[in-house]
Parts: structure tokens; sequence; C-alpha cells
């Protein structure tokens, strides 16, 4: 049985071991040199690339599923890849001897030609690990193939991605994750509409009636509410609103929601649910009261998805941030700017959240990060007495505003919990060594932007930076998303926070994001992560990254969307930060920090990029094409030894 530990001597060992480390971190199971599954070795032994009939073995294979992925390597960046002079793959001898990408293509055909097996990727790789190329092609049994985007790892070939790569790249189909956006945006203007036209309500009102609706929705499973009992009735205390309320009443008591002030937060929140005349009188064009019609279609189009998918989607906090887009609403005004899914999850990945963290949101708007951490803390979780303590005892989150308030205690009620640990107040007014009494072991936080001023510094986003870190238990994990300006200290309030925040907490690092993740705000974001009460030493090298190219992208009528080589981007960002792989200079620096310095990427970046053979001729060739047409010029003296560009 062969083993892909056990590499054998080639001429590209560093290559091959990067390759083999590669394909474990994505939790690939390989065969080098061979394959384990009987077809597949058979049809190997008369694979010679020389065409002799005789074997041949590609440096791995792996079966996924359904599929065969087969890599061949090179040690040199100029090795990747031959085409003829017409475009097309060279299949000559010498190409499939001397070039990854050709030799995988011949390997992975003749597996496609000789076994059962006809989902079969090519991928051809070279380089080492600060310096790659992977090029994967799709390869079929008629000697066709398709050639798809070089990727940067290999996670897209993993068992959970491998069906979805398959469905975007080879197909052309839309995946399961980009019918879902679809779908939300499309509900979301549906009800959007259906809020504006049958219910006349302000901006700020809309998510309130939504999370309020959910919430009465969830009775259904007690028994303690039905869609049938809104009957339009205008009696008072019997109409549809009473209905609700008395429903999100009983929910909330069923959640233990307290204390009172809490409580009666909330219930003040979703109160327009009854004080609406416009919403309890039957619409004749509906034939019901809105309220009954909303409720039908949450049910329907929201509450399910919510209840029933074991998703990190805030569907509620979408809808809001698509209600703000679609109605010109106050978020940004306010300094509101939801955090995107991915971002939310990303940041639990930076900051490394385990089962047993606590995790602490101090402006936690709908509650995205809660949700998103508590999502990955339950996938650990083996047992049901685990996952009650992470939902009750393990999340925790400060929100200022009244209505944001509301639509993040309701998500966390209708994921099964997870309020309890919610507070309604000014997060910089609460005295961080109360805070830190709640233990919380990772910080996650989108701040409020751009509401610092010389007259009020303490609304700096480092002013809420710095007070999330004083909250944490020592050695806490932090990850933080605020505007790139704030890393630059624009201000001598800011570079104050900077020195402070280098004297008592460590910053480990600083990404810089895409400048659309916040699309139609035209903010240009970065990630920090920091180590909680460890002072920054000196000699502490910090990594400072460009993600700027991130695979997601803006699509007309839609917004930003995961594109074709996101979970590839964020695979190989992972690795880097880890310290799994390497990364050129261009992607990431590794360097000591002070406060004076901008902590961006472009403070620190320098070109360590070796020019590779082909740079070297073009430069040569650029500069002799530059020499003929000076001299064709009669402009020969520039050329000439001791000259001084000026005729003589």
């Amino acid at each position: 049985m062969r083993e892909g530990e056990q590499l054998m001597a080639k001429k590209e060992p560093k290559t091959d071991l990067w390759v083999a480390g590669q394909l474990k971190d994505c939790g690939i199971r390989f065969d080098a040199q061979g394959s384990d599954v009987k077809e597949i070795d058979e049809a190997l032994k008369t694979a010679s690339k020389r065409g002799t009939g005789r074997v041949g073995y590609p440096e791995y294979t792996a079966v996924i599923g359904d599929f065969v992925i087969v890599i061949e390597d090179k040690a040199s960046i100029d090795r990747q890849i031959k085409m003829t002079d017409s475009g097309i793959l060279d299949t000559s001898v010498k190409a499939v001897m001397d070039y990854a990408v050709n030799g995988a293509y011949f390997y992975a055909k003749h597996i496609a030609q000789h076994t059962p097996f006809k989902k079969v990727f090519a991928i051809g790789v070279s380089g080492d690990e600060k310096h790659h190329v992977i090029t994967p092609v799709w390869v079929d049994d008629r000697e066709g193939y398709k050639m798809l985007p070089d990727i940067e790892s290999f996670i897209s070939f993993s068992k959970q991605n491998i069906g979805e790569y398959y469905t975007r790249y080879v197909l052309n189909e839309a995946t399961d994750v980009e019918k879902t956006t679809e779908q939300i945006l499309k509900d979301a203007a549906q009800l959007h509409e259906y809020l504006r036209t049958y219910g006349t309500l302000k901006d700020q009102d809309k998510p309130l009636v939504v999370a309020g609706i959910l919430l009465a929705l969830d009775e259904i499973e007690y028994k303690g509410f039905a869609i049938d009992l809104l009957t339009g009735d205008q009696v008072e205390g019997s109409r549809d609103g009473d209905k609700l309320m008395n429903a999100i009443r009983t929910r909330l008591t069923r959640s233990n929601v307290g204390p009172d002030v809490k409580k009666d937060i909330l219930l003040s929140e979703f109160s327009i649910l009854q004080n609406s005349f416009r919403l309890n009188e039957v619409n004749e064009t509906l034939g019901k009261t809105p309220l009954k019609y909303y409720t039908e279609f949450l049910y329907e189009h929201v509450f399910r998805n919510i209840k029933y998918q074991k998703t990190s989607e805030d569907f509620i906090g979408r809808f809001y941030g698509e209600f703000m887009r679609y109605s010109g609403g106050d978020g940004q005004t306010l300094g509101i700017i939801l955090t995107p899914r991915h971002i939310c999850e990303l940041m639990c990945e930076l900051t490394d959240v385990k089962m047993d963290d606590k995790v602490l949101d101090p402006t936690c708007g709908t509650g995205g990060f809660l949700i998103s951490a508590m999502h990955r803390m339950l996938t650990m979780a083996d047992t049901d007495t685990q996952r009650r303590h992470i939902k009750k005892e393990q999340l925790y989150g400060i929100e200022l505003q009244n209505n944001m308030f509301a639509v993040a205690a309701t998500n966390m009620i209708l994921r099964g919990d997870g309020n309890s640990n919610l507070e309604c107040c000014d997060f910089l007014k609460k005295n961080p060594a109360q805070v830190q009494l709640k233990g919380a072991t990772v910080g996650l936080m989108n701040p409020p932007y751009s509401q610092g001023s010389k007259a009020d510094p303490t609304q700096y986003e480092l002013s809420f930076v710095e007070h999330l870190l004083d909250s944490l238990t020592v050695g806490a994990r932090a990850a933080v998303i605020v505007p790139q300006s704030s890393m630059t200290g624009k201000s001598k309030a800011e570079q104050v926070f900077k020195v402070s925040i280098m004297k008592h907490h460590t910053l480990e690092g600083v990404i810089t994001c895409n400048t659309d993740t916040f699309y139609g705000v035209g903010t240009n974001p970065v990630i920090a992560v920091f180590t909680a009460h460890e002072p920054h030493d000196p000699e502490h090298v910090a990594k400072f990254i460009d993600f700027r190219d991130d695979g997601y992208e803006v699509r007309a009528h839609v917004g930003l969307v995961e594109g074709d080589s996101a979970k590839d981007k964020k695979q190989h960002l992972l690795d880097v930060w880890f310290g799994r792989t390497e990364a050129a200079s261009k992607f990431c620096v590794e360097s000591t920090v002070k406060p004076e310095d901008e902590w961006l990427h472009s403070f620190y970046y320098f070109n360590d990029e070796i020019p590779t053979d082909a740079d070297f001729e073009k430069a040569i060739g650029d500069y002799l094409t530059f020499e003929f047409s000076m001299v064709m010029q009669n402009r020969e003296y520039l050329f000439e030894e001791g000259s001084d560009n000026a005729k003589a």
C-alpha cells in the first residue's frame, strides 16, 4: 500500500513536500506515485509519458467521492505550462515530460479513458511555498479539457467543497450558496415593497415588524400562536397586532428574558404591531390585514430557514441591510455598517474561536458576530449539554440602540436562546473591569464609524478598540474591523490611542480588506487582530496582509457576492496567518511595529519576488527593441560610452 507521506526520490523534493503538506492541511487523502484504488493503479501501469505503454506515475493522485485529482509538480515556475502556437495544451512527449500542467493532463486523460472514473481534474503545480502557481484543468475522456483559473490552495478540492467547485466551474451553474443569496435579496425586495405599500412604515420600524412577527411565529411550536388566529378582528385586545404581541410576550417569558427592564425594552420596540392602525385594518386589495400578509410571507420565506437550517446566515440582519439600501435609511449617518456574513466567519477563524471560548461583541448590531461564533462553536460540540451551555453562557452582546438590540435579541432567541447575555446600554460607559468579569476570551467588533472628533475623541474607532481589549481576559484574542484610516493615527487623539493600545496589548497583525466589503458605503476596511493584556514587545513580529483581492465581487442588481475563487483565497489567507505556509511580500509582510507606524501592509511592503528567466528575457527584449528604435531614429549616440544623453 502506498501512503501519501512516503515520497519517492524525485527531482523536486521541496516542491513535492510542500504540495503534500498543502493536501494534508486541506484534509485530502492522497497517494504518491500511484494509487490505492485498483482501477487507477492498473491504468497507470501503461501510462508512460514517453508513450511506450509502460508504467507511469504522477506525483499524487486522490479520489474524493466521484472525483479524481491528478497532480504533477515542477520546481521552477518556468515549467508550469506549455501551449502550442495555436493556443492549446502541448501534448508532445517533451512538453508532457517537462511541464507540470501538461504532465498532469496526460495522466488525467489516461485515467479518464481507462477507468470508470470520468470526473477528473488535472492540477499542475510549480514553484515553492513562497512563490508558486497552481493551475487546475478539467479533463474528459474524449481528448477534451477546460482550463480553470489558477488557485492558491487545494481547499476547493476538499470533500466539503469539490462538488460546489465542479458545479460552479465545470457546469457553470449557480451553487446553493448563490441561489440562497439571490433568494434572500429577492425576498427582501418583495418584503420591503409590501411593508412600504401596505404598512407605510418608517425605515427604522420595518426590521422591528419583521423581528416581532418572527418571534410570534416561534410560539407555533408551543401551540401559543397560529397564523389562522389573525382574522382582522377590530375589537380592542383582539386585533391581529394584539395577538402577535401576546405571542411575543409569551415567547420572551418562555426564553427567560430578564431583567424586566430588558423585557420592557423589547416589548416597547415591538409595540408598533399594536399601535399602527394601518397594519391592523383589513386591506381591500389583500383581503386581510397587512400584519397577516406579512406573517404568512415571513413564515414561508424566512422563519423556516432560520429555525430549521443550521446556518450562520444572519437573515434578519440581511433584511435590515437591504431595507436600508432600498429606502436610503439613516444607517450610515448613525455610523451603522452591518458586517457581511463572510467577514463575521473570517474573523471567527482568525481568532480561532473554540468550543469553550466566551465571545463578546460590545457593538453587536443585529448579532451577526454572535451568530457566526455560536454556529462555529456548536459545530464543535458533541453533546446537548455542551450546546446548551454555549447558547446560555458563552455569548455576550452589547448594543446601544433599542431597535438594533431588539433585532439582535430576536436573532438569538430564534436560534435557541442565547439572548440572556445581551444588554442594551452604552459600552463606552461601562467599566472595563466590570465587563472583564464576564470572562470573555474572544472579542469581535465592528464599531460605529466616523463618529469621533476633536470635541469627542471617545467616539473614535480606536477608542472602542482599546475599551474592548481592556474588557477581555488576559491572553484573550480580539479581531475588529475598522476603517483603514484609523490605522494611520491621523489625529493626535488617535495617535494617543495607538500608544496606549501597544502599551497594554499586542498587535498581531492587520489585514487590508476588499474595498467593496461594505459595498455602497465607501469605507475601505481593515481587520486588526490583537492579544489582550499582553504588552506589545518591541521585537514582536506582526503580519500585515493585503487581502483586497478576496474573491468577492460586485454584481449588478445584487451587490457583493462570493466569486469563484473566494474559498481558495480565504484558505490561503488562513494558511499564511497561522504560519502554515509562506507568502510573497506583495501579499504578506512580517515586521516589528511601532505606535507611530501606519499599521497597514502598504506601509511595510517591499518587493521580494525574484525575477524569472522569462522576466529577464522580456526585460532584455524590451531594451533591445528600444535600442533598435533609437538607432533607426539616428539617436545611437544615446548608447555611446560616456554619453550624457545630449549631442556633442
